[in-house]
């Protein structure tokens, strides 16, 4: 078991079946807008918690081989691509060329989140010791 925690891959698998349960949660009672307001609400957060039991494990595990900024890109891609398929298949709505070119430009956020600092990885760059200060010129 901990060589699949260890795994980089393992995180990004929990935060897409985390995303699953979050969006059926929060957009799932669409489909049924006759239900009472507060039985959507204690039945998404009843959703919601087992979006909790994978999303937090994910990041914490996912902590080891990404940064938090890392995660959090990855998890906004992951939602985008759940909630496409989501809205296509169970609200029954169309994806438009306008909302294909927003994926593609958070595609260039993620990008631009995984470009490397200086040569070194992000995470790398964190790892790192701290080098100390130069000492301040001393005006006479």
């Amino acid at each position: 078991m901990t060589n699949l925690i260890s795994s980089k891959w393992f995180p990004i698998v929990l935060l897409t079946v985390a995303n699953v349960f979050m969006t059926f949660a929060w957009y799932g009672h669409l489909k049924h807008k006759a239900a009472p307001l507060l039985v959507v609400i204690l039945a998404s957060w009843g959703i919601a918690f087992f979006e909790y039991i994978l999303q937090v494990p994910a990041n914490r595990w996912g902590n080891a081989s990404y940064s938090a900024t890392e995660l959090k890109i990855i998890q906004e891609v992951i939602t985008l691509m759940v909630f496409s398929v989501f809205a296509v298949l169970y609200l029954g709505e169309r994806i438009r060329w306008n909302h294909f070119m927003a994926f593609v430009c958070i595609l260039a956020a993620v990008a631009f989140t995984f470009i490397p600092r200086n040569g070194n990885s992000a995470r790398t760059a964190q790892v790192r010791a701290p080098q100390p200060l130069a000492e301040p010129a001393i005006e006479r």
